[in-house]
């Protein structure tokens, strides 16, 4: 496979800022409610945890 040409590199580049800049009100959005917001960790590590023991699980199954 080849390597990039530089005005390929260049536009990857640009079309990144742009979207960046498109959706930066967006994110600023985000980043507000988030600092506002209740934290809730168990709800997020809960479901996590349980994926991972059932991964474990999965691969001690298959030995």
């Amino acid at each position: 496979m080849e390597t990039a040409a530089w005005w390929e590199i260049l536009l990857g580049g640009v079309a990144a800022l742009l979207v960046i800049l498109w959706f930066r009100p967006g994110i600023k959005a985000a980043l507000e409610r988030g600092k506002t917001a209740k934290k809730d960790w168990p709800a997020a590590l809960i479901p996590i945890g349980l994926v991972v023991l059932f991964v474990f699980f999965l691969i001690q199954m298959v030995r």
